[in-house]
This record gives structure tokens, sequence and C-alpha cells, in this order.
């Protein structure tokens, strides 16, 4: 059966959301949205507003930055930090970097990027991090329920606003600093990644350059990859074990098998000590495919394919079993626990992330396929929220049909940088498209493993990739700084 094309509309059509008939890949996102061995480690947010040299701030946000009605004018507090420790100063032009928040909150971010601050003493830069709308407590309407809560709400939620915000903000610091001429620098990871490179190209004279990381720019509809998601998780469990990729290969056929069975969904329900009785074989699929996609796009010194594909292979009962060499696997992810819970509250960074999301393929891979019905899909919308999908609305705002033609002519400064056992590298952009719109590509790397903070266990390759990042980035403000005097421009 002949799929459709594949979806990732993310952001950003004021109305889309995640098809949850379809596919679970691990989120678009930094941090994994999967806890292991921790259970309450993902649904808490960290504390780290006692950091003294960081200044947390709210700023008077519109609600509606493209339309002049009464209701546009409204205004949210909108959460951002500030770090001036390194900074050397408005009167040395020092740069300002700043991190462009995605589908989570400020508290996540500045607890788990360490791009910023492990290279703000070396560049003497302002540290700027920006909480994206709807998330965290950047909630235009007050609670998250009533943020949350419909269309009408909703509706605000989509990546244009969200720059047009950041664009504000960036703005509002470089008049309070009196930093008129330094040169800022946006950094994201993943959807992040995203706004990094589209607010460089849409707001050209507030940044100077942009790292782009594991930023999948070239997954929607007009442009997607002729190998998806999917795919790269399938060929990362092969190559890392045949026999692991074949048995899970096999198990959606056996768990369908055994679940046809008097009392099937009992089974499978003991087999995988579930905290709940099973009503169907969804909920059990969807969070084993959670657990394989964010095993791989997360791939690293905690979240290891070889580890997982180890437990499945050499399961501590019957090696036969095939169900229990899956359940080992679980396992081996998510710790030992006294059951395992496939029906968790949404969190409401899930409900915001929803919204901004579709559906994936998975058509010659591992999984199950489960066509995409454009029709279906737009149904829910309606049903869900009253509105149906703008599926090419993300491809002409951005440009996205002719992106790397588009980056060529109107872009610079921009860095994408990927690791290719990444699933989302399916979409990004791994070649070099000008001398200034550059691709940093690692063969062994994960999802934004170049932005988050050190640890002495990380690989050569990866102080390397660091190093060259900021090599360059370091070269596009000489260059900066070079134009200022060649034009006479004064601080």
């Amino acid at each position: 059966m002949s799929i459709p094309p594949f979806f990732l509309l993310l952001i950003l059509t004021i109305y889309s959301h995640l098809s949850v008939t379809n596919s679970k890949e691990a989120g678009l996102g930094i941090f994994p949205k999967i806890p292991r061995n921790a259970p309450d480690s993902q649904s808490q947010e960290v504390d780290v507003s006692t950091d003294s040299d960081r200044n947390i701030l709210y700023f008077d946000q519109n609600l509606d930055h493209f339309t002049f009605t009464p209701k546009s004018y409204m205004k949210f507090q909108q959460r951002y930090a500030i770090d001036s420790k390194y900074w050397e100063g408005a009167k040395a032009n020092a740069p300002i970097l700043a991190f462009l928040g995605e589908e989570s909150s400020l508290d996540s971010d500045l607890s788990g990027i360490g791009f910023l601050s492990e290279n703000g003493p070396r560049l003497k830069a302002l540290l700027v991090y920006i909480e994206h709308r709807f998330y965290g407590k950047s909630l235009p309407f007050g609670s998250a329920e009533e943020t949350l809560k419909n269309a009408s709400t909703l509706g605000y939620l989509n990546a244009a606003q969200a720059l047009a915000d950041y664009a504000a903000i960036l703005l509002h610091v470089k008049e309070k600093f009196s930093a008129k001429h330094s040169p800022v620098i946006v950094i994201g990871g993943s959807y992040g990644g995203m706004l990094a490179a589209w607010f460089k190209l849409k707001y050209p004279h507030i940044a100077l350059g942009a790292l782009a990381s594991s930023a999948p720019l070239l997954y929607f509809e007009d442009t997607r990859p002729k190998y998806g998601y999917y795919y790269i998780v399938t060929k990362v469990f092969k190559e890392t074990s045949e026999r692991c990729y074949d048995t899970v290969r096999q198990s959606w056929e056996e768990i369908d098998r055994v679940a046809a069975k008097p009392n099937g969904l009992l089974i499978l329900s003991r087999k995988f000590m579930m905290c709940n009785p099973l009503n169907g074989t969804f909920a059990l699929k969807n969070y084993l495919d959670s657990i394989y996609a964010t095993v791989a796009q997360y791939s690293n010194n905690f979240y290891s394919v070889a580890t997982i594909c180890e437990a499945i292979n050499s399961p501590p009962n019957d090696k036969d079993d095939l169900l229990g060499q899956i359940f080992a696997g679980v396992v081996s992810f998510m710790g030992n626990k006294t059951c395992y819970d496939t029906s968790l509250e949404p969190t409401n960074a899930y409900m915001a992330w929803k919204w901004q999301r579709d559906g994936h393929e998975k058509e010659d891979t591992m999984f199950q396929t489960k066509p995409f019905n454009m029709s279906t899909f737009t149904e829910e919308c309606e049903v869900n929220y009253g509105v149906p999908p703008r599926p090419h609305w993300a491809t002409a705002y951005f440009g996205i049909q002719d992106v790397k033609l588009i980056l060529r002519r109107f872009g610079n400064n921009i860095i994408f940088s990927n690791g290719l056992l990444d699933p989302y590298s399916a979409g990004g952009v791994l070649e070099d498209i000008s001398a200034t719109v550059v691709a940093i590509t690692s063969k062994y790397g994960s999802h934004c493993q170049d932005i988050v903070f050190k640890s002495r266990e990380d690989p050569d390759w990866l102080v390397i990739q660091r190093k060259k990042e900021i090599e360059i980035i370091k070269s596009w403000i000489s260059t900066y700084k070079r134009d200022m005097r060649d034009l006479n421009i004064s601080v």
C-alpha cells in the first residue's frame, strides 16, 4: 500500500496538531521525552532561578504581532534569562549569544544547554535565553488550562509568532544594555534549530548568524527526503544488531497474534507488566515505538541502541520467547519497575506540541506500516479544535520548497549541525550551501549533541566539532567588526 507524502508540519501551521492515530516518533526536542531509570525526572522542572549570575525576567509581549485588532494588543508575560558576567560591554561591541527556546520550558534549557555558558567567556558575550510562547511559564492566557483550551487560544501558537517574540525581546535587550551594534548570534536545537535558521532569514537586521543544531529544515510535504525518520531508526538498529532488528520487526505481528487469543490482551498486560490492563494493542505498540525512536535519536552514554539490543538478544529468561525478549529491552531502557505505564497523563508541553506537529511514515522499516490519510487527519483537527490544517502554510511562509536556493541567494552565516545517528538528520541540511551557509555532520552524532553541556566522556570528534563551530562564529564577528570600521560606524 502506497503512503502519501510524509508530513512534519511542525510548526507551525496555525491549524495543525499531532495525529495520535499515526506514529509517535520521539519528540522534536533537545531532551528525551521518555525518562530512563528516573520516572519523575522528566515531569519535574529544575529550579535554576537561584543562579546568582543569571537574571530571570519577564517581558510584556504582544499576543499577536500580525494583526491590528483590539485583541492583538493584549499582552502576556514571556519569560527570559540574561547572564552578563562574561560580557565585555557595549563599547567593545561584544557579542550577544541568544538561545531560542523550543517546545520546552526555560528551566529545561538553562539546565541542559551548555553551549552558551561554556563559550560565553571565550567570546566575552552576553547570554540570553528566551522561552517559547505557550511553554513553561510563558502562557498567554494565564493558566495552562485556558491557554491550551481550543483553537481560539492555540491559534496564537505558531513559528511566525514565536520568531516575532524573539525579535521583540532581543531588540529590548539591546536597548536595555545600550548594545545597538553588538552582533547577535542565535542558537537553537531541533525545532528551535529551525527557528534559529528562519530567524536569520526573516530578521537579518537583528541576527548576525545562527547555529541550527539538528534542525530538520527539509522535513515537509513538499521537500521531504527520500528516506525518513523511521528509516534511520531502523538503519541504526540493523547496523547495531541484525538479530535485534529482526526481533523487533517480528514482534508487531506476534503482539497481534497474542492479542487475538481469548484473554489475549490480559496475557500481553501481564507479559509487559502493564500498570493498567490493555484495552487494545495500540497503547503497547505506541509505547514500544517511542522507546525505539528515543533510544536511536538520543543515542549516547545514557541512551544506547547497543545496550537495548544486548538486552533483547540476551533476555534473562526464555530466549525463544519473542515478546519476552522485547520486554527485556523495555526493562533495559526504562529500568526495573513494579509496573510500566503506557497511559501517562500528557504534560502541558506535550499538549502544546501536539498542536504543532503531524504524523510520519513507516514503510520499508522495522515498524508496522500505518498509512497517513489526510482526510482523516483533517476530520480529527476539526473535531479536536474546530479548524482544518493548513498543510502548505509553512512551506509557503518560509520558502521551504526551494530552501537550498533561497539559502544560497538570501542566506549567510548559518551553521547546520547534524549527527547522522539522529533520525531527524533525514530532514537536515547535510551539505554546504555556500561559503557562509555551512553543514557540519558527525557520523556518530545524536540529536543536538553539540549544544548540550560538555562531558568528560565526550568523544574527540565532538570536541573538534564544537571547536569548529566556535571558530566559524568568531570569524563572523571579526568580519562584522571589520565592516563597521570600513563604514566608520562608531558605538
